[in-house]
Formats: structure tokens, sequence, C-alpha cells
């Protein structure tokens, strides 16, 4: 990762990692892209692709993640987006900030 941020200006990441605070300060924006417990839950359990959220202890695992660490994953994103949204209308809101200075 801090190979690919030194080498590439343009670099946009998604996903969740225990030391990604240790990666902030290379990034222009932080952004989190959150949903209520209920529609994650749903997606979870209605989804074809991806077997994570079908046992009743990873749905525990969500809702202890959505109390303990959304808080923290909100507290240090410079913007949050409502990922109920189309995912055009995500990328669309992110796009303008490609490139950009805080």
């Amino acid at each position: 990762m801090a190979h690919l941020l030194r080498t590439h200006h343009h670099v946009v990441v998604a996903g969740t990692a225990e030391n990604q605070a240790d990666f902030y300060d290379r990034f222009d924006h932080v952004i989190l892209l959150s949903a209520p417990l209920h529609v994650l839950l749903h997606r979870v359990r209605h989804r074809t692709n991806n077997p994570y959220g079908n046992s009743s202890r990873e749905r525990e695992a969500i809702r202890r993640h959505v109390a303990e660490v959304e808080p923290l994953l909100r507290h240090g994103a410079d913007l949050e987006l409502d990922g109920r949204r189309q995912v055009q209308e995500l990328a669309d809101a992110i796009e303008p900030l490609i490139g950009t200075e805080h």
C-alpha cells in the first residue's frame, strides 16, 4: 500500500483494515460508505455471490462492527456517503474529489 500511494497520484481504495488509520495522512480524502444496520443485514442474507453473513455468528459480528467500529470510521472520515445510493451516484460524488487537495 505504501508503494502504491507513493508512486501513483490518483488512487481510489475501498476496504477496511485494522491499520487503515496509519495511511490516512497519505490520502487526500477518506470517505465512509455507510448503510443502516437493517440494510446491511438484508444485503448479506440475500446475496448469492458471497457466503459471509449467512451464519448468526457473522451477523452478530456485523452488528458489533456497526456499533463499535463504524463510529471510529466516521470520526476518521472527511465525508460520509449513503451506501443505499445507486453506484453511479456514489461514483459521481467521489469523482470530483480525485486528485484534489484537502
